[in-house]
């Protein structure tokens, strides 16, 4: 097959593209630039194109660098910093997948070769009748399905994850035992088109200061001062500058511009079992009938990036709305962020929804 490869400079591309041309696959390797013109982020740019350019040579193959700059601004940045400003909490990578890797860059680059592939932790499980499903990667602490929890069934069916079913030490290992130049590259941590910029240096840059109280929730005594309630999100620890601690925050008031804490002794407020979620979405479709979800159906679940699981149930309400009860209290709901939802067996991620709830209070913000 023709295959297009989306190359990081990462291992994991690395060996994804390895695996494939043993497979005999015909391949064109792209790499995407999200980065700004100005140089604000591109998650370094120039040390990836030159390690991916070294890959390309390493197995005589094309490549090619790709501009995406505007289209992830006008969707992802722009998605992120509305999240951000009405104090909810966004998963900007996730979007990215959705709607840059496999949405653009199919539109104009991936539709002409037979599959797109990429270094995801991440399988494809298919049926006898040949009907597609996201499937979970061997290695727990890597998988990255929640990161691809909103993609349609259209992009699932022309994606390819040649590393999936590997752990990621045997990935290390193959790109030793090749003599890959990426083969000890440490892997990129945190959100890419940031690269080597802090993140709230990035959103002060964007959405500035706006200083309000940090208040305890059970007293409403004031504790300190914060720089803008979008600089904190919920269960978050560090990074208060409060003494006296540990405290998390647990709430907050973005209209008021108020962010609320609770000392380590409080659980009740820093942790929920009930997660309200809205715009559901089903990668291959809902894999249950209105009346199992009316009853309530035995699913687990992640709502952040994390090897473990939680059980529970699921409802579906007559308003079209979801709400996942979990089988023990989780840290850190945070209004905004995806409700990553898998089979109960934590094999097959089914799609994600929208966390909601009374932890962020948004009323009468104007949000322009």
């Amino acid at each position: 097959m023709k295959i297009a490869v989306l190359i990081s400079g990462g291992v994991d591309s690395a060996v994804a593209v390895y695996r494939l041309l043993e497979q005999g696959h015909d391949l064109h390797l792209f790499y995407i630039r999200i980065g700004l013109d100005n140089g604000e982020g591109d998650c370094s740019a120039d040390e990836d194109i030159e390690m991916c350019t070294l890959i390309a040579r390493r197995f005589g193959l094309p490549f090619d660098i790709v501009s995406l700059h505007q289209e992830y601004w006008d969707n992802v940045m722009e998605y992120a910093l509305r999240t951000v400003r009405q104090g909810l909490t966004p998963n900007p990578d996730m979007m990215c997948n959705k709607m840059i890797k496999f949405g653009y860059f199919e539109q104009r680059w991936g539709h002409l070769y037979d599959m797109t592939a990429t270094g995801h932790y991440a399988t494809v499980i298919t049926d006898s009748d040949g009907h597609k499903w996201l499937g979970t990667a061997i290695d727990p602490v890597k998988d990255q399905t929640d990161f691809l929890a909103r993609i349609s069934y259209e992009q699932l069916d022309h994606l390819m994850f040649p590393i999936g079913d590997l752990p990621k030490e045997e990935v290390r290992r193959i790109a030793a035992d090749v003599h890959m130049p990426n083969a000890m590259r440490k892997d990129s941590q945190g959100i890419c088109f940031l690269g080597k910029i802090n993140y709230n240096d990035f959103i002060r840059r964007h959405l500035g200061e706006r200083p309000g109280p940090i208040v305890e929730i059970e007293t409403g005594r004031k504790l300190g001062e914060h720089r803008g309630f979008w600089f904190h999100t919920i269960g978050q620890r560090k990074g208060l500058g409060l003494s006296g601690g540990p405290w998390y925050v647990v709430r907050k008031n973005a209209h008021d511009n108020v962010v609320y804490v609770s000392g380590g002794y409080d659980t009740a407020k820093q942790y929920g079992d009930t997660l309200p979620l809205t715009e559901m979405h089903y990668i291959s479709g809902c894999p249950w009938t209105s009346e199992d979800l009316a009853k309530g159906v035995d699913i687990t679940f992640k709502n952040r990036h994390t090897p473990e699981f939680t059980d529970a149930t699921m409802t579906l309400a007559p308003n079209g709305d979801y709400v996942v009860r979990a089988a023990h209290q989780v840290q850190g709901i945070a209004p905004g962020q995806f409700c990553v939802i898998y089979d109960k067996e934590r094999h097959r991620c089914f799609g994600s929804g929208i966390i909601t709830g009374a932890s962020v209070i948004t009323d009468n913000l104007d949000t322009k």
